[in-house]
C-alpha cells in the first residue's frame, strides 16, 4: 500500500478529491482571474512557489498543487508524469478553469507538459530549470547506477535533515543555495513528506522515458506557445545546450543570471515577471 504524506508538513490549502486521491490545493488571488497553475519538483512542494505565488497573486487566479506523494497529497499507485497530469487535469476540471498557463519546475516541467497534451485547459507551458532529457545532466555517474533507487527507498526515512539540506545544494546557484526562502525548514519537511517510490520514478523511469520522448520534442510537437526559464548556474543542467535545445524546438527562452536550477526560489520576482509577460503576449484565441 502507498505511504501517508508525512503529518509533518502542515496543510495551507484545501485537498480536494480526484480519482480516488486528496490533492492538496491552494488558490490565492481573484476567482474571475486569469490562472496560472504553479507545480513543484522533484521532493519539493507547493512551497518552493510560495514567492512567486505572491508576486503573481495581485493580477492573476494562482493555483499550487502537491503532487502526488508529495506535500499533503495522498500517494498512488502510479507517480509518474503521467499518472500526475491526469490527478492535476482533474484539479483543474474541478476548479472549472480554462486557458491556464502552467508552470513546472524540474521534474514539474514533464507533468505540465503532459497535462498540455491531454487537456485544453491548458493554453501555454512555462518549463523552469528543467533540461529536455539527462543527456547533459551534471548529475554523477552513481546517480544511475541500477541499484540507487532500490538503496535510496530504504534509506529515505532514516536521512536526517542536515544531509536533506546538504544534499539538495546542488538544486542553487554555487553560494547562493536556498537564499530567497522564508522557511528554513522547507527542505527537510518536503523530503521527508514524499513516498520514498519517487526515487525509482525520477532516477530510473523517468531516464527512459525522457531518452524515448526528450521535452524538446514534446514542445515541438505540442503546439502552444512554450517558455523556458533557465539558470545560468545551474548545477544539474548546463544552461547552454538546454538553451538552444529549447530554442530549436520553437520556445522562447529565458536564462537568468547568478540563478541555479531552482529559479522560482531564488529570483521569485523576475521569474514572476517573465511569466506575466509571457502570457500578455499569448493571450488565448
Amino acid at each position: 500500500m502507498p505511504n501517508p504524506p508525512s503529518p509533518a508538513r502542515r496543510q495551507i490549502g484545501d485537498l480536494i478529491r480526484v480519482d480516488g486521491h486528496d490533492v492538496h490545493v491552494r488558490q490565492d488571488g481573484p476567482q474571475d482571474a486569469p490562472a496560472v497553475v504553479l507545480v513543484h519538483g522533484f521532493s519539493c512542494s507547493m512551497h518552493w512557489f510560495d514567492r512567486v505565488a505572491a508576486e503573481l497573486a495581485t493580477e492573476y487566479r494562482v493555483i499550487r498543487v502537491d503532487l502526488l506523494g508529495h506535500g499533503c497529497t495522498s500517494a498512488a499507485t502510479e507517480l509518474d508524469a503521467a499518472a500526475q497530469a491526469r490527478a492535476m487535469s482533474g484539479v483543474l476540471q474541478r476548479l472549472g478553469t480554462s486557458a491556464a498557463t502552467a508552470v513546472g519546475h524540474s521534474f514539474g516541467a514533464d507533468v505540465v507538459l503532459a497535462m498540455a497534451r491531454r487537456t485544453d485547459q491548458v493554453a501555454r507551458v512555462v518549463i523552469i530549470g528543467q533540461a529536455p532529457d539527462y543527456d547533459c545532466s551534471r548529475l554523477p555517474p552513481i546517480t544511475f547506477l541500477p541499484g540507487l533507487p532500490a538503496l535510496a527507498t530504504l534509506t529515505h526515512r532514516l536521512t536526517p535533515p542536515w544531509m536533506a539540506r546538504i544534499s539538495s545544494r546542488v538544486g542553487f546557484a554555487p553560494g547562493h543555495h536556498d537564499d530567497g526562502s522564508d522557511d528554513p525548514q522547507r527542505i527537510a519537511l518536503d523530503r521527508a513528506a514524499m513516498d520514498p517510490r519517487m526515487y525509482r520514478t525520477i532516477l530510473a523511469d523517468r531516464r527512459a522515458r525522457l531518452a524515448a520522448l526528450p521535452l524538446d520534442v514534446q514542445v515541438r510537437d505540442l503546439g502552444l506557445p512554450v517558455l523556458a526559464i533557465l539558470g545560468a548556474r545551474d548545477r544539474l543542467y548546463p544552461s547552454a545546450p538546454t538553451a538552444a535545445r529549447y530554442r530549436a524546438a520553437g520556445a522562447r527562452v529565458a536564462v537568468i543570471d547568478d540563478a541555479g536550477h531552482s529559479v522560482n526560489v531564488q529570483r521569485p520576482a523576475e521569474v514572476a515577471e517573465l511569466i506575466r509577460d509571457f502570457a500578455a503576449h499569448h493571450p488565448p484565441d
